[in-house]
């Protein structure tokens, strides 16, 4: 295997001094103006991959100049046939096709994630590209009447140049989440990778270019956020901002766009999502869904089910299986095929998860598998699982994006519904039981975007996806992705409930 991992990084190592190492602008890879650089580091070994070029307000404003005129009224973007342009967007995701292996090697260097989870990524972020190149032939206005002789004809227009900051959990599939409803539109963007996984972005980029999309429809800005991304927030020719990230940078952008010129801001922040289990369960099972619902990408994932409750009944035979089950995930190299886990993102994510584990053990909660960091090279944790958690211990109330469950204890439906609302978030939810009503009353009630029945993390393209209360503003995914970026029409939809009742109901 450590031959495999050689090859890889040697590989990627070659392509990078290429153009990887640049910003993208009006289809041309260009250091920044300022000519400063920032090192992009492997997780797994806290070693430099690439020095990169570091964008900042200069160049946004030299991005957003190739995008207006991308966008201008006469231009090849603006006037293409929107079949074509779809077909465009085809034409990219089966260049990704092309060099999945290659995208999935450049994620796991620059964020740590296991390669075969890399490759989901990247085949995720295909399905969804492909499915907003359908949606660029049916973007169709309306006809009102409005009297004997008259009426009015509605048209949907694109918003504008768009500006997208992404995060570094999901470095790829983030972007496509944010490029496809834009390209899809006619829009034009700036997209700012987060500094910690520039790469992917990067050679997407180039990999846009091959597939034909005009200069300036699409521009990549690496760099940090109180440079580049306030210079995106605050740009006065920019009218909307997509943004994915911490809750207390949303507030920023938000006003940030209130300062500058009114741009419309959708917004998806972060999560302490309750996963509710029944007493009515087969708890193997049930220990299982929770186990992914948390532990997946490192706990890395804004909507994972970090509160878990569980019956009182059964509370005792469920911990036992979490833990089981955390202390047989294996944890290393992100090269190798058996790996389920790799580093966190870098030293400061490393520092705050071990801190909120640390508080837990303060506070009192008691630790049935791991609690520690693992190793002394690269950022490693230990897939650790509390129990006798209670919902004023930190673990129970801040996120904490690691791999850490904590395990909570309840009674009674409405006991559990008033707790797992007692947050200033909202993004998911999910729960599970064999109770249709149950499952439809917990639904009903919880204040969160997406809730999962019977599954966890049950995101495809179609479906919306965004928060209540603190989790953000708007939705990505599915139509109402395409409406955030268009003209005349609201972002917000209802609840998305995911229902998974086959596990029980099989046997009529």
């Amino acid at each position: 295997m450590a031959k495999q991992i050689q090859i890889k990084y040697t590989q990627v190592s070659r392509y990078s001094h290429r153009f990887i190492e640049c910003l993208f602008i009006d289809n041309e890879f260009v250091d920044a103006v300022s000519g400063r650089k920032f090192s992009t580091i492997n997780p797994a070994d806290g070693k430099v991959i690439a020095e990169i070029s570091e964008g900042d307000k200069a160049d946004v404003d030299k991005a957003v100049e190739a995008a207006k005129k991308a966008f201008s009224r006469n231009s090849k973007w603006r006037t293409m046939n929107p079949y074509f342009r779809g077909q465009l967007m085809h034409k990219l995701a089966d260049l990704v096709t092309r060099d999945l292996e290659y995208i999935a090697t450049l994620e796991t260097l620059d964020n740590g994630k296991p390669y075969t989870s890399a490759v989901e990524d990247v085949q995720a972020g295909v399905a969804t590209l492909r499915y907003y190149a359908g949606w660029c032939d049916k973007i169709l206005g309306t006809t009102i009447p409005t009297g004997d002789t008259s009426v009015t004809l509605t048209r949907k227009e694109p918003v504008g140049v768009v500006g997208q900051i992404i995060p570094w959990n999901y470095p790829f599939l983030m972007l496509i989440w944010k490029w496809g409803p834009a390209l899809a539109t006619g829009c034009t963007l700036i997209l700012k990778p987060a500094e910690q996984t520039p790469l992917s972005a990067l050679y997407t980029a180039a990999l846009a270019k091959e597939a034909g999309f005009p200069a300036g429809v699409i521009n990549v800005i690496p760099g940090y956020g109180p440079t580049a991304g306030a210079a995106i927030a605050e740009h006065p020719e920019i009218r909307k901002v997509a943004f994915t990230g911490s809750t207390e940078v949303g507030h920023s952008i938000m006003i940030a766009a209130g300062k500058s010129n009114l741009k419309r801001v959708s917004l998806e922040l972060g999560g302490k999502s309750p996963l509710v289990v029944f007493d009515d369960v087969d708890v193997k099972e049930a220990a299982e869904i929770a186990y992914n619902a948390i532990f997946v990408n490192h706990g890395q994932n804004c909507c994972a089910g970090s509160r878990t409750f569980v019956h009182s009944k059964i509370y005792d035979e469920f911990v036992k299986q979490a833990k089981q089950l955390a202390l047989n995930r294996k944890v290393g190299d992100p090269f190798d095929s058996n790996t389920e886990q790799g580093p966190q993102i870098d030293q400061e994510m490393l520092d705050k998860v071990i801190g909120l584990i640390n508080s837990g053990k303060q506070q009192g909660a008691v630790v049935e598998a791991g609690g520690s960091r693992k190793g002394s090279v690269g950022y490693f944790v230990q897939p650790t699982v509390f129990s006798n958690v209670t919902d004023d211990m930190r673990i129970a109330k801040e996120e904490i994006f690691g791999p850490v469950q904590s395990i909570l204890k309840f009674n009674t439906m409405d006991e559990v519904i008033e707790r797992a609302n007692r947050t200033n978030y909202g993004l998911a939810s999910g729960v599970i039981t064999r109770d249709i009503n149950k499952a439809l009353e917990f639904a009903k009630a919880v204040e969160a975007g997406s809730v999962w029945v019977n599954c966890y993390d049950a995101i495809t393209p179609q479906t919306p996806f965004g928060g209540f209360k603190q989790s953000g503003i708007g939705r990505e995914l599915g139509e109402y992705g395409v409406r955030a970026a268009r003209e005349l029409d609201s972002p917000l939809p209802p609840l998305s409930l995911s229902l998974s009742l086959s596990l029980y109901f099989s046997s009529g």
